[in-house]
């Protein structure tokens, strides 16, 4: 059975699934709000982002929805939605799991179980 291409996605992929979910934009508006995010963290370049575009669309994820010379604006499909969504819920839960592991390890308890479910409450409703 060959490897399913979305699975596990990149936090690039993530990244690019994260602008789209707030708004429709072209490439260049995806790297600069990826870089914005991240405070430099992640940079996008452009072969780096036309290949996530290509697989995306190739995926369903992303639909082009117009074109004005070379710019081409994306929205993010209802497959794509589930699938940020879906990497959302797993990010949360393996932070979940760190706060959990730390506070399990550590003896004078810095980190309590109500320090993680405040974490996880707030994580909840990003």
């Amino acid at each position: 059975m060959g490897k399913k291409t979305l699975e596990p996605i990149t936090e690039s992929m993530y990244y690019v699934l994260m602008c789209l979910h707030n708004r429709n934009m072209y490439g260049t508006e995806i790297a600069e709000c990826v870089r914005k995010l991240t405070d430099d963290r992640v940079k996008l370049g452009p072969g780096t982002l036309y290949s996530i575009l290509s697989t995306f669309e190739t995926e369903s994820v992303i639909s082009k929805i117009s074109k004005e010379g070379r710019r081409i604006t994306y929205a993010i499909t209802d497959k794509g939605e589930t699938l940020y969504q879906n990497e959302l819920q797993r990010l949360r839960k393996c932070l979940w799991d760190a706060q959990r592991d730390l506070s399990f390890e550590e003896s004078d308890s810095r980190v309590s179980t109500e320090d993680v479910k405040g974490t996880a409450g707030e994580l909840s409703t990003i």
